[in-house]
Parts: structure tokens; C-alpha cells; sequence
């Protein structure tokens, strides 16, 4: 075989084979209401369940009650376990159950820097005076909502076995803290615990 059939029979084996592994590719559309687990770790239906479960206690408060709203700023949860876990997503997904209840209403701490700049960029002549937002007019917090994310995994220790496996606890702590007083007027949590199981040799 010459050295031009057999790079176009190379080309063809490397054309075959990205084919053969694209058509073993398939994706499906799946509901995210649905409970869905492809190992131990945290994922979006764990995430569900944390502010779903939440969200109904922070609804279920009594004790905020009065003439008006309360206000609440949301500080980052605290990701203390060892793996890369967005908990901004848990913490947005809640603020914004609340904020469509109607019962809370919720300051912007993401966005304070820009609105020092804008107004900053507003009392150098730029705006028309009369048109100026008002400085020093902005709403003070009743409350901060934080709280903290937790893991404890467990793996199988060595030995002879055909399957491998691995449990992780997870507990997400929420609390909502008084401003004024300092008190800690709500507090709750959500506990996952899960184990997966693989083969030792496998895909």
C-alpha cells in the first residue's frame, strides 16, 4: 500500500470513528421537579429540596409580622465542604420564592458598589439635577440572612470487593438575624445523606 492509500485510509478510520462515537451520543430533556441522582454528590435536585424546604419554614415565620415588610439582606452561605458547590444559587433561588410571596422585601448588596458609582458618575454635572436619584435615602436592613453548607463523606475503606462505595451527609444551616438586637429570630436546616455504589471496573 502506497503512502497516499494509506492516508486516505487513515482519514477514513479517524472519519468512522467520529461518527461511531458521536452517534453514541444522547441527550433527553429532563424536569427539574423530578428527583434525579446520578452519584453522591450535591446536584440541582439537592438543591431543589434545600430551598423548597426552606423557603416554606422562612414562610411559615409569625413572630416578623407588623406594619410593614421586613427587609432582609443576604449574605453569601458559607461552601464549608471540599467540593466546588455555587451556594449564590441556593441562596438567589430562595430570595426570590420570598420576594414573589409578597411578605419580604429584599435589598441588593450585589449591586451597592455600582450604585456608588452611578451616583457618583451623577454628581459630577452629567444628570440633570432635578433628575439626580437622592443620595442617603436608601432602605436599612431589618434582618441578615446567612447560614452555612456542610459535608461529611465516607468512602469504603480497602478491601476485596467488587463494587466501590461512597456516603455523603450534607447540612445546609440558614438564620435570620435581627440587626437591631442581634438576636437570632429564625434558624433552620436541611439534611441530605446519600450512598452510591460503582463497579470496580467499569465504564
Amino acid at each position: 500500500m502506497n503512502k497516499t492509500m494509506q492516508g486516505a485510509a487513515a482519514i477514513t478510520l479517524a472519519a468512522s470513528l467520529t461518527l461511531l462515537a458521536g452517534g453514541c451520543a444522547t441527550t433527553r430533556t429532563l424536569d427539574p421537579n423530578t428527583e434525579v441522582h446520578y452519584d453522591a454528590n450535591y446536584d440541582f435536585s439537592d438543591k431543589k429540596k434545600i430551598v423548597d424546604e426552606l423557603t416554606e419554614s422562612l414562610l411559615s415565620i409569625n413572630t416578623l409580622s407588623g406594619d410593614r415588610r421586613p427587609v432582609i439582606i443576604v449574605y453569601p452561605i458559607a461552601n464549608e465542604t471540599s467540593e466546588h458547590i455555587d451556594t449564590s444559587g441556593i441562596s438567589d433561588d430562595i430570595r426570590l420564592a420570598l420576594i414573589r410571596s409578597g411578605k419580604f422585601r429584599f435589598l441588593n448588596e450585589a449591586q451597592r458598589a455600582n450604585i456608588l458609582r452611578e451616583g457618583a458618575y451623577q454628581s459630577r454635572g452629567h444628570v440633570d439635577p432635578a433628575q439626580r436619584f437622592a443620595q442617603g435615602r436608601q432602605t436599612g436592613a431589618d434582618y441578615i440572612l446567612s447560614g452555612a453548607l456542610r459535608s461529611i463523606e465516607k468512602k469504603q475503606p480497602k478491601q476485596i470487593r467488587l463494587t466501590k462505595k461512597k456516603m455523603v451527609y450534607y447540612s445546609l444551616n440558614l438564620e435570620l438575624t435581627d440587626l437591631t438586637t442581634g438576636e437570632i429570630v429564625w434558624a433552620d436546616k436541611v439534611e441530605l445523606a446519600r450512598e452510591a455504589s460503582r463497579p470496580i471496573i467499569g465504564w
